[in-house]
């Protein structure tokens, strides 16, 4: 048996396909990418020489209107040849496939009513054009791209910049209702903190993200530190982020292993308060005494004085200059390249198409080697070490500052028992 292929792909919505996918053998394959060149010789070759079956994916590519699809079966079914469509329920040897056929018309023209609209947000995204919809808070929609709203990105920086202050991100909420009177919920700021609008970038539902498509509200340094906070944050019990104390979330109890939780008990007819570190669950009889909060913190920072210079000269760091200038090399190959497209395109060695598509795809891959640049570490943790091994640094901080700084080194604090009234800390670094 003769069998000829057929596959059109578009290549705005559509990737190749790999391999074999017919799972028959099939004498020749005609493989279109966007125009339909290969359509014209697929149907003079069967005109020439009649396969005894034509198979294709899908019907509505031999066409983009039901008219030039019928017309495409029409002829085939002249000239004698069996249709197949591999991933719908028709072939024109079936006795019910007249009916399969009227059927599928109106699947037909539900798919190609779908298709046309994914290609007028294609083409959009091509040309780095908004996606459909309203503007996140803080930009409005211009011809072309976001353009900065004066009146309410104030409010979206400052949301920002409390976050990166604090590390705490109910903190920043309810910062933003006090002051501005911004009611949002804590799921909503969240997003705000990760979407790439802010930073100057577009996301669409591909998975792609282009960068530098219009303004930015946060800086590339500012949105590389909030999605560190974020993974810092994570690892941390629930709500600890934002607790008041710089310690909540960090301790552990080494004996029990239960995390523990700051409570402030008062003297009778005083106001002065104690606060005290204690385990939550505790399943030792007795349970694990508690310890006051003041000499954990200062015993914290001690360690972390002591401990942390040391950690860093240890710990084997990549070549992050290396790295970040290897980088920096594929950026500026892409640049050069994204560059000599409209020339190309002048000279007609590039149709527009297929230039806007290799400018996406560019743009893309830019946008990615940026994110990668932006997630490195710092290339001096040694010198940071070195200012922050300093108690009188630790001493001068606000608790709430002091939380930030304490997360941004440390994963857990151990509180090991050495006797039944003393006790001793051991600090688990992050790196």
């Amino acid at each position: 048996m003769k069998v000829f292929a057929y596959l059109w792909c578009d290549p705005f919505l559509d990737s190749p396909p790999e391999g074999d996918i017919w799972g028959i053998p099939v004498d020749r394959v005609y493989q279109d990418l966007g125009q339909r060149q290969q359509l014209q010789c697929f149907l003079s070759d069967c005109t020439k020489d009649p396969p005894d079956r034509a198979i294709v994916r899908h019907l509505e590519e031999f066409g983009d209107t039901v008219e030039e699809i019928h017309r495409v079966v029409a002829q085939l079914e002249a000239l004698g040849i069996e249709i197949v469509a591999t991933e719908q329920e028709y072939s024109s040897e079936r006795e019910n496939f007249r009916e399969n056929w009227v059927k599928l018309l109106q699947e037909i023209q539900d798919c190609q009513r779908s298709r046309r609209l994914k290609q007028g947000h294609a083409r959009n995204r091509i040309k780095a054009l908004p996606p459909p919809g309203k503007a996140c808070y803080g930009y409005r929609r211009g011809k072309d791209r976001y353009i900065i709203d004066r009146s309410t990105a104030p409010v979206v920086k400052d949301f920002f910049e409390r976050y990166l202050l604090y590390g705490s991100l109910r903190g920043a909420v309810r910062y933003l209702e006090k002051k501005y009177g911004k009611k949002i919920s804590v799921t909503t700021g969240r997003r705000w903190l990760v979407n790439p609008v802010y930073r100057g970038d577009l996301a669409y539902q591909n998975g792609e993200t282009i960068a530098n498509t219009h303004a930015p509200i946060l800086s590339r340094e500012e949105a590389a530190q909030i999605d560190r906070l974020l993974r810092r944050n994570s690892r941390l019990p629930p709500r600890t982020a934002s607790a008041p104390r710089s310690l909540a979330g960090l301790v552990v109890c080494g004996e029990c292993q239960s995390h523990t939780t700051i409570t402030r008990t008062t003297a009778r007819g005083k106001q002065q308060e104690y606060l005290y570190v204690r385990p939550i669950n505790c399943p030792r009889t007795p349970k694990c005494k508690g310890i006051p909060y003041q000499q954990v913190l200062e015993r914290a920072i001690a360690r972390i004085c002591e401990d942390l210079p040391r950690a860093v000269a240890q710990m084997t760091q990549p070549n992050v200059e290396g790295i970040k200038g290897s980088l920096m090399a594929e950026i500026t190959q892409r640049e050069e390249i994204l560059a000599q497209i409209p020339t190309l395109q002048e000279q007609g060695i590039l149709d527009r198409e297929t230039a806007e598509l290799r400018c996406y795809k560019l743009r893309a891959e830019l946008s990615q080697l940026q994110d990668r640049i932006a997630q490195l570490p710092p290339g001096n943790l040694s010198a940071i070490a070195k200012a922050v091994s300093l108690p009188q640094f630790w001493l001068d901080l606000s608790e709430s500052e002091r939380r930030f700084y304490f997360r941004e080194f440390l994963r857990q604090i151990s509180i090991v028992w050495t006797a039944p009234n003393q006790w001793e800390l051991t600090l688990v670094f992050i790196f």
